[in-house]
């Protein structure tokens, strides 16, 4: 498995937290606030892979564009950011050696907390 950074998402999430639209909630909600597979498979019938990939960190282009396999490290609800889901994404980033996925997460984290 080869995930890499998700620059476009990154990019999206940047410019999410610039505009406000960001959840600052506590580090444990993501568990409750993280989209269900339902709500993943909706989002994507109504939207495409594109905008589904925006919504993730970290992609591995080993896999197919078109199956959620593809795309780890999800930042947000598909509405807004959420401070819980960065938090999480930078942990679990670092400790499988994602380095670079977890110093974005990081700069997010900070962005986020700053606005």
């Amino acid at each position: 498995m080869t995930v890499k950074l998700n620059r476009k998402a990154l990019d999206h999430a940047r410019g999410l937290v610039e505009k406000g639209t960001v959840v600052r909630d506590e580090r444990d909600d993501w568990s409750e606030d993280a989209p269900s597979a339902d709500a993943e498979n909706a989002f994507i019938e109504k939207h495409g892979w594109e905008q589904y990939a925006l919504w993730h960190l970290g992609e591995d282009a080993e896999k197919n564009e078109e199956t959620k396999g593809r795309y780890s490290f999800p930042y947000g609800d598909f509405a807004k950011v959420h401070r819980c889901a960065v938090i999480s994404l930078e942990s679990r980033a670092a400790q499988n050696d994602h380095d670079d996925i977890a110093r974005a997460s990081k700069k997010l984290l900070e962005q986020v907390d700053g606005e």
